[in-house]
């Protein structure tokens, strides 16, 4: 069976298969843009969500499921891991998306802002860090990572 004509798990799989983490690619030039986590058919299902969609509820990841249809192609997925604890498929969820730069996820992995991907000396700064002493009225801000895709000044607006 060729792996594009799969589009759905069998039902003795799907007894067996639990929850699982897995990562959309784009065929066209092997380039993952989206990593998520799901139980059942979950990992077809962004398929027939485009096929299914009306042009009020397009995201990123549905516009590139569009553009990889509309060029003849079929969207390429790997499951990393399955039979997992929905805990467990969270901490793998998120390594995966911390490992991809760029990909169509709306949201970050659980977790990955306070042990996401970090520098040695990042890491250094934020456990051995002194507790700050304000002398006056503050607030504080954080723009996480939203910083990257956008203006300092659009990013604290959005958070």
């Amino acid at each position: 069976m060729n792996p594009t004509e799969i589009k759905s798990f069998p039902s003795e799989v799907l007894a067996k298969l639990d929850t699982y983490v897995y990562r959309l690619i784009d065929p066209r030039g092997g380039e993952t843009f989206y990593v998520g986590r799901g139980k059942g058919n979950r990992v077809f299902s962004h398929i027939r969500a485009e096929r299914n969609s009306d042009a009020g509820e397009v995201n990123d990841k549905l516009e590139r499921i569009r553009a990889i249809h509309l060029a003849g192609f079929e969207v390429a997925h790997v499951i990393h891991r399955h039979g997992l604890d929905n805990e467990t498929a969270s901490e793998v969820e998120a390594a995966l998306i911390d490992a991809y730069p760029g990909l169509t996820n709306s949201i970050g992995g659980v977790g990955s802002d306070d042990y996401g991907s970090m520098h040695a000396k990042e890491i250094i700064d934020r456990y051995s860090a002194e507790e700050a002493a304000f002398q006056h009225k503050a607030l504080l801000i954080s723009v996480n990572r939203s910083a990257i895709t956008r203006p300092l000044y659009e990013a604290t607006r959005f958070a």
